[in-house]
């Protein structure tokens, strides 16, 4: 008789995400003439750029010619991925070409990371996190039972006001550690003295430190890391991940990359074998990225490419800041939104994140994201996104402004 995976019987009952979309459906069924302000799901509405869209009909023409075609690609594109390696030179690190993988996106490789590393691994996560981090986590028999404080056999690294949103290392030996900044949910940015803690103690315990860099290009201040590799030590010790989606608007492309470099060792492992197990796994598991949307990828790394993104990054960071000063006006208490797209919103009152769901969706029509889904130190506040259309967003302020009952 076949058997299921017990594991996913741990996971909540709902991910937070489809909750969000059943609660603004229930609404909307209630309140048909009634539109809804959404401030939510971090996806992008901005088309791709110009430069972009000339890369991707390039490459599709070039699969209509037999001289120009190509098939497999195995662990990506080589102009891609020597723009990648161009890139983090420009940033002060060197890579070599077989220490980027490219796949169809950052959460695809934050879930599938896991695997090459042992079950028995002690997870340690920013508390509050990115859902994929703990959910395949637990998916995989790491997690232990959920209990009101999180899963058991997790250490959690709590990300609080008296700490700025940046977390300690964790008290006790741990295995691997999820770690994201520009923070999704937060909005808040590590410096390199707050990485550099993280690096040392990953080094001086064998750890491997999973950075989620997605949101790096919205870091304008030249002070603050925009890659772990930036902090001496890091590439014995991380792997990072990073996306297209929220630079050039790649949502629905998908496109991303992970960096493993050959110096990262886990414990009682050789340099170079953290290396070949993901080399291993992706060639097992997944045949690359289209190799139409890899052309775009290096359209995005052009010079003409990036100048749009540039544009279009500050076109959002322009939504965070009216959402970050609209709602300070109302009394509200707004973190992050500066170097990250990403607002952090403290409920009002002491009310739980599900009330205040409840609250901004029926007076001021507007959907955001409940800090309870992210974790135990997220029960209180609130995600908002800059990922909206500019009038939207400005509309979901003014009606928040006009509206909610503080």
């Amino acid at each position: 008789m076949a058997k299921l995976n017990p594991h996913f019987d741990d996971l909540p009952a709902s991910y937070l995400f489809r909750e969000i979309k059943r609660r603004a459906g229930l609404f909307q069924e209630k309140n048909p003439g009634v539109p809804l302000l959404r401030l939510g799901i971090g996806d992008t509405t901005q088309p791709l750029p110009p430069a972009v869209i000339a890369g991707l009909h390039a490459a599709v023409d070039k699969l209509s010619r037999k001289e120009t075609y190509t098939g497999y690609m195995d662990e990506g594109s080589v102009a891609l991925r020597e723009a990648l390696v161009k890139r983090y030179a420009e940033r002060g690190v060197s890579l070599d070409i077989d220490e980027i993988f490219i796949s169809d996106g950052a959460k695809p490789d934050s879930a599938n990371i896991q695997s090459i590393f042992s079950v028995h691994n002690t997870v340690a996560v920013q508390d509050p996190a990115y859902p994929v981090y703990v959910d395949t986590n637990v998916m995989a028999g790491r997690a232990g039972k959920l209990t009101k404080k999180g899963y058991s056999r997790f250490v959690y690294m709590p990300c609080t006001e008296e700490n700025g949103f940046i977390p300690d290392i964790p008290k006790k030996k741990v295995d691997l550690i999820y770690i994201c900044s520009p923070n999704n949910p937060t909005g808040m940015v590590a410096t390199h003295a707050q990485l550099k803690r993280f690096v040392d103690y990953a080094n001086r315990n064998k750890a491997v430190i999973i950075f989620d860099a997605a949101y790096s290009t919205y870091i304008t201040d030249p002070d603050l890391p925009r890659t772990i590799y930036e902090v001496p030590g890091a590439e014995k010790c991380a792997i990072e991940i990073s996306s297209f989606s929220k630079e050039a608007g790649f949502t629905g492309v998908r496109l991303g990359w992970t960096v493993v470099p050959k110096t990262v060792r886990a414990e009682g492992s050789k340099a170079g074998k953290v290396n070949a197990l993901w080399n291993r796994r992706q060639a097992t598991m997944f045949n690359g990225a289209s190799n139409i949307v890899q052309e775009g990828g290096v359209a995005v790394l052009s010079e003409p490419g990036q100048k749009e993104c540039r544009e279009i990054i500050a076109y959002y960071m322009n939504n965070a800041s009216v959402i970050k000063k609209g709602l300070e006006k109302t009394g509200l208490k707004v973190y992050g939104g500066v170097n990250a797209p990403f607002l952090w919103v403290k409920a009002p009152g002491k009310m739980k994140s599900w009330d205040f769901f409840d609250k901004l969706l029926n007076e001021a029509h507007v959907v955001g994201t409940p800090g309870s889904g992210f974790g135990p130190c997220g029960e209180g506040y609130f995600r908002l996104s800059a990922f909206g259309d500019a009038g939207d967003t400005q509309r979901a302020v003014a009606s928040i402004q006009a509206s909610l009952k503080i």
